[in-house]
């Protein structure tokens, strides 16, 4: 029985002190501004963006270990990725840039919406041409390669620790009910 509250205690004990240390560090007490530390520290650069994406799309091809018929359909997914992530660092250089203008000028609410709307547009055009690109080099994968598509295609999306609102990945099968 004493186990039980001790342990209990021990974490609460240990989440009371996580919550106040994210208190500190969060309530302005950092040397910079506004922003925590943990976000300026990173907060990633246009190259990289590309340097990361560069390795990730490497690793991916050298996991697949892609037989010579396979490796035919792989140019035009690698393309699409590398166009995914270009959109990307643009939207990362407009945003820099934009948190300059905004300083001197705020949008205004349709503004920011339309503009946000623009932006869904493009990455929905993006994602759909990796979607079609992808699609034949994924068929031509076996079960192995397939499991490992899905496992190494987690690290390719930029924040893969976070979920696209389902709980599988890419390639998975997604059935109603």
């Amino acid at each position: 029985m004493l186990r039980p509250v001790i342990t209990a205690t021990a974490l609460i004990a240990l989440a009371g002190s996580s919550l106040a240390y994210a208190q500190h560090r969060f309530n302005g007490d950092n040397d910079s501004g506004n922003q925590p530390r943990s976000e300026q520290r990173h907060r990633l650069n246009a190259a990289d963006v590309s340097a990361f994406a560069d390795a990730r799309i490497a690793a991916l091809k050298a996991g697949l270990e892609l037989t010579p018929d396979q490796a035919k359909n792989w140019p035009p997914f690698e393309q699409a990725m590398r166009d995914l992530v270009q959109l990307r660092i643009q939207r990362l250089q407009a945003r820099q840039a934009g948190e300059q203008q905004r300083q001197q000028q705020q949008p205004t609410p349709f503004e920011r919406l339309s503009q946000r709307a623009d932006g869904m547009a493009k990455t929905s055009t993006a994602l759909k041409k990796v979607a079609d690109a992808g699609a034949p080099l994924y068929q031509s994968l076996n079960d192995d390669q397939k499991g490992r598509f899905v496992r190494l295609a987690r690290m390719l999306r930029p924040h893969h620790h976070m979920r696209w609102g389902h709980e599988r990945g890419w390639g998975e099968d997604r059935r109603d009910g």
